[in-house]
């Protein structure tokens, strides 16, 4: 294992990059306000996140990320445009995994800014392309965009739209759900029994939860309207499942998606600005004909990420988290903005396993 003194030396050499190509260095605070994170991501944070408490603070998080500090200070007082690096530690529990680590160092970098994202999104990826070319990684990019695009353009109700755009990033939640709703799967017995009872409210038990009897009364009849909705087509999962499969070049797979848009057009917008970033990544020197597009990539990571993800991984050593990552979240800015918002998007490295992996230098 690298020690700790190379690796916060690693962490300020590759800050120093990021501050040289224009970014302005921020220190979050390792303890977050967990209202913040609960508010993103539900409880499911919890599994993950570790918390403490205090007296006049209330419940706090160490530190998951940057990425959410970051845009709480941009959208309180940040300029525009607005570029951004840090580098300090993270935790995550590990659960599952004894030998992934719980505690960890990231060195990241944060562009905020209104004009041509797709030039954004490339600067990006650029920035830590050059840093990492040394290690041989194999970089995997996709896009949530086109993943919700794709949703949106079902011929099925505005309900189940939205409970799938909910599980994009849960994709066993997310398959189970397009089985019942295309009829491939059958409604759980016990949901059945319900929906069927003429009054259930009559013979339920005494209220002690939180949710009012009207409450409860709207999501019987949410599930009743939901029942009774015509099956999602057996054409409309077919070009799902035909975006869901996507994995090529990039230069293959945005003709791909391109023969798929003929009769899915709901995704059209997001093929256009796929074009557009890779017209960008090849101003900025990349070979996009070498690049790998997954369009399911980025399903499993943090929930902000709406537009282009990307990773950069070990082939040789794939019992390695990625060393690098990132993506766009312009709708995290609109969560925390409080009615105001930027587009953004950014990445971040692991020192650790760059040094691990021989360095960068």
């Amino acid at each position: 294992m690298t020690n700790l003194a190379a690796i916060k030396a690693e962490a300020a050499r590759l800050r120093g990059i990021f501050e040289a190509a224009g970014a302005t260095p921020v220190e979050p605070p390792i303890l977050q306000p967990a209202d913040t994170l609960l508010d993103l991501y539900g409880e499911d944070i919890r599994a993950r996140a570790y918390v403490t408490s205090d007296a006049l603070r209330g419940e706090q998080m160490l530190r998951p990320d940057f990425t959410v500090p970051v845009v709480q200070m941009h959208m309180e007082h940040g300029a525009e445009p607005a570029c951004y690096t840090y580098s300090g530690e993270v935790f995550r529990r590990q659960e599952d995994d004894p030998d992934r680590a719980s505690e960890y160092h990231q060195v990241g970098f944060e562009l905020f800014d209104r004009n041509a994202p797709e030039v954004a999104d490339a600067r990006v990826f650029s920035e830590l392309y050059k840093i990492l070319r040394p290690l041989k990684l194999r970089a995997a990019t996709g896009d949530i965009g086109l993943l919700t695009a794709a949703v949106s353009g079902l011929q099925t109700t505005d309900r189940r739209k939205s409970a799938l755009m909910r599980h994009i990033w849960r994709p066993g939640r997310f398959r189970a759900l397009v089985d019942r709703y295309s009829g491939r799967a059958p409604v759980p017995e016990s949901r059945a029994a319900l929906l069927q009872a003429e009054d259930l409210m009559a013979c339920a038990a005494p209220l002690i939860g939180l949710r009012s009897k009207a409450e409860i009364e709207a999501r019987i009849a949410a599930l009743r309207e939901d029942a009774a909705a015509p099956k999602l087509s057996n054409d409309d999962v077919a070009l799902l499942d035909a975006v869901l499969s996507v994995r090529a070049n990039s230069v293959t797979s945005l003709q791909q998606l391109r023969d798929i848009a003929v009769d899915l057009p709901s995704i059209t917008p997001s093929i256009d600005k796929l074009s557009k970033r890779l017209d960008a990544l090849s101003a900025a020197g990349i070979d996009v004909s070498a690049l790998d597009f997954e369009a399911s990539y980025g399903r499993t990571q943090m929930e902000y990420y709406d537009g282009f993800v990307f990773g950069f991984y070990a082939p040789d050593r794939p019992d390695l988290p990625p060393v690098a990552s990132g993506g766009r979240y312009d709708a995290l800015t609109r969560r925390l903005g409080e009615g105001r918002e930027i587009p953004a998007v950014g990445g971040v490295i692991r020192p650790g396993l760059v040094l691990e992996l021989g360095g960068a230098s």
